[in-house]
């Protein structure tokens, strides 16, 4: 870190809530337990209470702790690694469903900041999958071309339609998703929260489950405490493998790093333009994401992903990530060469080697469930899966989930996992490199002629 910059150490979105609610004091008999105080878990907890089930839900520290209170806040619609590749991995039929599968993800994540009242700064401005260079022209302009002939919510922007929408100078040309925008991820799952408490959902904080017996009856272990249920909802994503030693065939948990500047000056504002405020992501095989906040910040990162040896999490401190980002600000936002980065922070996603969610039930009883695995994109995809796993877990029907019913490629144990983790890694993150130093070096040539 450099300046006066500050590592947040969950983000600048949540602080631990005044009102945390305690661990069990007594042993609990329960309908259903959820393990989780994310969108997941909270999500889940809402549709149960509405359907009239009783719920507890658990939650190690405080709910939004984990990526729910950390990410960028993007509200997509994308899904698998974008429109193009889910078309060419599933095939027409199969990927488009797969691209509305997303677009209803959003429009359920609106409908729930809408219904339940939360006060989350969203903005439905959309998100701009952007080129910043010629090569990724093709790319989108094909996508885009695919999207409108199906009717999906993506127009492509050119050149001239990029300027007109005063977008940085960086980002060339895009596919502008009409659906969705951002919001405060910190708010977004405070309110999910307030609402789940309201509701008369049981939430234990400072309660993380230190072991599952399986049969019949769940029993989960918490300390000294017994937590019975009939049945149980895993909404625990990135920590599953780490906290719960499941799902470390199918998950891999990676540290993905944002930053913040302070809030930019009027004058700022004006040199950097933007005045759609729409989320930027770039085309990039490992994306970089970019947006202005509510209060007028400019909040970047992903691109520089982390995996940690034997799917341990990597440290959300970590300054040679954090001088990565820096560099790759300054390279985006010239504009903005006089301002400094205030707060650095991590979280960790889940990582599905074809880049879809999971969901299902545990075999055995028949009455573990779980939903997870968003590589990134949760949002929208944990708002409407918690949800629907309600759904499912009490027979009320989830048709909406099949579409990603599927054979999941597993990763192989240690070492090998690590090596294809990070073989995986280096590929994407090799081709943005060379990519970027291709930018670089027009850029310098660019400089040399005019001076010329």
């Amino acid at each position: 870190m450099t300046g006066d910059s500050q590592f947040a150490p969950v983000s600048i979105w949540v602080d631990r809530p005044s009102d945390l609610c305690p661990p069990p004091d007594h042993d609990i008999d329960a309908e259903i337990a959820i393990i989780g105080g994310g969108y997941t878990g909270l999500s889940a907890a809402l549709r149960l209470r509405e359907l009239g089930h009783d719920v507890v839900l658990l939650e190690q520290e405080f709910c939004g702790f984990g990526a729910s209170g950390r990410n960028a806040g993007h509200l997509t619609p994308t899904i698998g690694k974008d429109i193009f590749s889910c078309i060419k991995l599933y095939g027409e039929k199969r990927g488009l469903d797969l691209i509305r599968f997303g677009e209803d993800a959003v429009a359920f994540a609106e409908r729930t900041i809408a219904e339940r009242n939360i006060a989350c700064d969203y903005r439905a401005s959309g998100n701009i999958i952007a080129g910043v260079h010629p090569d990724q022209r093709a790319i989108l302009a094909n996508s885009a071309e695919l999207a409108a002939r199906h009717g999906l919510h993506a127009d492509f922007l050119d050149e001239a339609e990029m300027r007109a929408r005063s977008l940085p100078s960086a980002f060339l040309f895009g596919i502008h998703e009409t659906g969705g925008g951002h919001l405060h991820p910190g708010k977004y799952v405070m309110g999910l929260r307030r609402a789940a408490l309201d509701a008369g959902v049981h939430i234990h904080e400072q309660t993380p489950v230190d072991h599952i017996e399986h049969g019949q009856t769940v029993v989960l272990r918490s300390q000294a405490r017994r937590i019975r249920a009939r049945q149980v909802l895993l909404a625990t994503n990135a920590f599953t493998p780490v906290s719960l030693d499941m799902f470390r065939s199918k998950l891999a948990p990676l540290a993905v790093s944002l930053f913040s500047t302070p809030p930019l000056s009027g004058a700022q504002l004006e040199r950097l333009g933007w005045s759609g405020r729409e989320g930027l992501y770039t085309a990039h095989e490992s994306l970089e994401s970019f947006r202005l906040t509510a209060d007028n910040r400019l909040l970047g990162g992903s691109k520089y992903v982390r995996y940690g040896y034997g799917s341990s999490l990597p440290p959300a401190d970590h300054p040679e990530t954090f001088a990565r980002l820096e560099n790759m600000f300054r390279a985006r936002f010239p504009e903005l060469a006089d301002v400094g980065i205030e707060n650095y922070w991590s979280g960790w996603i889940a990582l599905v080697l074809d880049f879809l969610p999971i969901c299902g039930t545990v075999k055995g009883e028949g009455n573990i469930h779980y939903s997870m695995g968003y590589n990134g994109h949760g949002i929208a995809q944990a708002s409407m899966m918690g949800a629907a796993m309600a759904d499912r877990m009490v027979g009320k029907g989830s048709g909406i989930l099949d579409i990603l019913s599927r054979r999941v490629l597993p990763l192989p144990p240690e070492p090998f996992r690590w090596l294809a983790v990070q073989g995986l890694l280096s590929f994407l993150t090799g081709k943005d490199r060379r990519l970027d130093r291709k930018i670089a070096r027009e850029n310098v040539e660019t400089i040399t002629e005019t001076e010329a």
